[in-house]
């Protein structure tokens, strides 16, 4: 008896698993009636995320961040490099994006994704926008020397909601950051002070003595919903938005005061009331992923 209700219990989740594959919309509506998702969430909740800071050794900030099995790992290099001629007293930050063929089946070897450098733009905008980092902090010698922040970040799995992932780890990363030790050399140069030659600094004139953390204003999160019909999905997965096209991303600062918001398209119209029930949620999600940020420092800490 017990053989033949193990095998009944296969053959209907085969059963589900076939229809979720020829009928993917009709799936995932019958859990929509329901007001719960595929994974047992509720339709304005995201998924579990965490944040692991210092993830890479050899970066000077870096963190890995997770929502649900979306991964991002971000590192941050920072280079000594001559300020432009209109903002002689500004650094400046370069911002990219890498989608590799291990982050998904989709993702061709030797053809960028189409979405990196989408993403890449949009981070770049809601990092400058929001304020967070002020470039003069990055300024060395007026004119003459000021840091070059080179932040890379790499989907390790694209698993949905990639920007608010990325965004989270570029976050995490610069709240890691160390500025490295600098002084200048006996041409009049700026150079490096590593953790070998530390004593060094003192026979030089030093810009900086010792390592220090980068203040961040206000940053910034994000929560990216999909509008379909009458219902809001926070927080969706790759399978989600392949059948559900119509998103909302809404970018909000750590006051929750709007930074940006993104809708590319899609069949749904967005208006005003769904517009507000998106920042809603956002304004939650904010709450959360400032937890879970000073949680992974405070871990650090400890360490």
């Amino acid at each position: 008896m017990a053989a033949a209700n193990g095998s009944s219990d296969l053959y209907s989740e085969m059963e589900v698993d076939a229809f979720r594959r020829l009928f993917p919309l009709r799936y995932h509506e019958q859990h929509l009636l329901k007001s719960v998702r595929p994974d047992a969430r509720k339709l304005g909740n995201a998924r579990d995320t965490t944040l692991a800071l210092g993830a890479v050794a050899s970066a000077d900030g870096s963190a890995l961040a997770k929502i649900g099995s979306t991964t991002m790992l971000a590192a941050i290099k920072m280079e000594v490099m001559t300020p432009t001629v209109e903002c002689p007293d500004e650094g400046s930050i370069a911002i990219e994006f890498h989608m590799p063929p291990i982050c998904s089946p989709l993702v061709r070897p030797g053809r960028p994704a189409e979405a990196a450098s989408l993403i890449s733009k949009q981070l770049s905008d809601a990092i400058f926008s929001s304020g967070m980092i002020d470039l003069k902090e990055l300024c060395l010698i007026g004119g003459k020397a000021a840091w070059m922040a080179y932040l890379d970040i790499y989907c390790l799995d694209a698993d949905g909601s990639l920007f608010d992932a990325a965004l989270l780890s570029a976050v995490a990363a610069f709240s890691h950051l160390n500025i490295p030790v600098v002084s200048l050399n006996e041409d009049g140069r700026i150079v490096l002070v590593s953790e070998d030659n530390v004593q060094l600094k003192l026979e030089k004139q030093p810009v900086n003595t010792e390592k220090r953390k980068l203040k961040l204003n206000s940053p910034p999160f994000s929560l990216t919903c999909l509008l379909h019909k009458n219902y809001i999905l926070a927080d969706p997965t790759a399978e989600e938005e392949s059948i559900m096209e119509t998103a909302v991303t809404v970018v909000l600062d750590s006051s929750y005061q709007l930074v940006s918001l993104y809708k590319p398209g899609g069949p749904v119209h967005a208006h005003t009331s769904v517009i507000q029930d998106c920042v809603a949620l956002a304004k939650r999600r904010v709450k959360e992923l400032q937890s879970v940020l000073n949680e992974a420092i405070s871990d650090m800490e400890v360490e």
